[in-house]
């Protein structure tokens, strides 16, 4: 079943805009997840100074 030329356009947009999502997405959700979890037991607590300064 082929695609119509509209519908090819707007995979296409939904390809770039996902994508970019994911690109400027997966490291803050990295982060996130990292200080939600919190600091393994005998390590200091963390902070963004300590993520600034290591």
């Amino acid at each position: 079943m082929a695609l119509s030329t509209k519908s090819k356009q707007r995979v296409s947009v939904v390809l770039n805009m996902t994508k970019v999502v994911f690109h400027w997405g997966f490291m803050p959700a990295v982060l996130y997840l990292g200080f939600a979890k919190g600091a393994d037991v005998g390590m200091p607590p963390l902070s963004v100074m300590n993520l600034l300064w290591q």
